[in-house]
């Protein structure tokens, strides 16, 4: 997360100084789009809401505020992963605007952060 601060690519929303969401953008996701991460697109990592801010749509106004961030920085896609088999969360972020893409597995090795250990991760992209 450091790198990420520094880069200026971790963003957090706060409602009343209170953070409510926090999320990280990249423009590269080798690992888990393989060749589908040559296409220009911007990268949604690691969404998280604070519990007491639930319900209030944050991906959505995230979502809306990312098409504007990735046309001005040249990118076609919006693009975001999460592990497989949680029907639930495939079916809100559908509700998002994403199409879901298919599923990505790696093989994953000690060099890799542990939350990729799971392996298969279902894809999903907004084309602008």
């Amino acid at each position: 997360m450091e790198k990420e601060i520094a880069e200026n690519r971790h963003f957090i929303i706060k409602e009343e100084n209170e953070v409510a969401c926090t999320f990280a953008l990249t423009f590269n996701d080798l690992i888990i789009w393989k060749e589908a991460s040559k296409n220009p697109a911007v990268y949604l990592h690691r969404i998280a809401t604070n519990p007491k801010f639930r319900g209030q749509s944050y991906v959505k106004k995230i979502v809306e505020w990312v098409k504007e961030y990735a046309k001005e920085n040249g990118k076609k896609y919006i693009r975001l992963d999460t592990h497989s088999g949680n029907e639930r969360i495939n079916k809100y972020y559908t509700s998002c605007g994403f199409d879901y893409k298919g599923i990505s597995t790696i093989e994953w090795k000690n060099e890799l952060p542990k939350h990729y250990k799971e392996g298969s991760f279902s894809l999903f992209e907004i084309k602008l």
